[in-house]
């Protein structure tokens, strides 16, 4: 790390930023939600909450020291240094946003809402940014998800990567296991999934189906795959639907006219998969750093 290192704050616009976004003034946003039978000052108080966070983050950085600041709808086109701090003030979902575009730097998770957020990767109080700065060496890595397709394209996430059909039809695909077992099938999706994940959606779907299979700690390199409501018929089975990834890739090739591969539920940020084609979908060879 060079001696004077940049500090990158990212943050995103507030419920109430859009709210006046859409609504063009304070008082059209306030009129349509008293007419729902709410008030605009919850979403105040939780904005100011949120400026004074970002605000006291921008404080907290050495004057010596450079910095930056980066809104969320513009964190695809910024360009992260390799020895940027990454400041991350706002909800956990934030910080996977964030992860997928960084290559190692550290990353700071600040709260601004305390008792309101999960906290599972946003955990620190904006007043103790300043030590955390000196601290950025004690990390802990977090396993991430990557998407690889034939034709070069590449995803990553933090949480899970989903592979299934853009508009939520039937996806057909056959899928090949790192033990070379194959079967096609006609399914709502595949579901890869890290230990940070395995709280979130992966959870609810082995929940449901009361599954056998351990998820991974939030700290593991294991992830665990799940194919969703397979359907089984003449030309598709319904018998591989789980299992574990330990640095191998599972494996689908394209039976349907059009595939998606996209990560951390952004559908806007996906891998476009036709018929034909083979995505491999395992750990990845970066992780995120966060600093505890």
């Amino acid at each position: 790390m060079s001696q004077t290192p940049r500090v990158v704050v990212v943050h995103r616009r507030t419920e109430y930023d859009e709210l006046i976004a859409t609504h063009g003034t304070r008082g059209q946003a306030a009129f349509f939600l008293r007419g729902r039978g709410r008030d605009i000052a919850e979403l105040e108080e939780r904005d100011q909450r949120t400026r004074q966070a970002v605000a006291a983050a921008a404080a907290a950085v050495p004057v010596d020291w450079r910095r930056g600041s980066v809104e969320r709808s513009d964190v695809a086109r910024f360009l992260f240094a390799p020895d940027d701090v990454v400041v991350v003030v706002g909800q956990d979902g934030l910080v996977a946003n964030v992860a997928k575009y960084l290559d190692g730097q550290p990353v700071i998770g600040i709260d601004p809402e305390p008792g309101r957020n999960a906290g599972v990767l946003v955990t620190h109080a904006p007043r103790d940014l300043g030590d955390l700065l000196h601290a950025v060496g004690q990390v802990t890595e977090r396993t991430m998800v990557r998407a690889t397709a034939d034709d070069g394209q590449v995803l990553l996430a933090l949480n899970e990567v989903f592979v299934g059909h853009p508009s939520h039809q039937t996806a057909r695909y056959e899928l090949r296991t790192p033990h070379d077992q194959v079967e096609a099938q006609a399914s709502s999706g595949v579901l890869v999934a890290t230990g940070t994940g395995a709280t979130g959606w992966c959870r609810s779907v082995a929940r449901e189906r009361h599954s056998p299979l351990a998820l991974p700690a939030p700290t593991e390199r294991r992830l665990v795959w799940y194919v969703r409501e397979a359907w089984p018929s003449p030309a598709t089975g319904a018998s591989l639907t789980e299992g574990e990834l330990d640095g191998s890739d599972l494996a689908l090739t394209v039976a349907s006219d059009r595939l998606v591969a996209f990560g951390d539920g952004i559908e806007s940020d996906a891998l476009t998969l036709t018929w034909g084609q083979t995505v491999r979908v395992g750990r990845a060879p970066t992780a995120l750093r966060l600093v505890v």
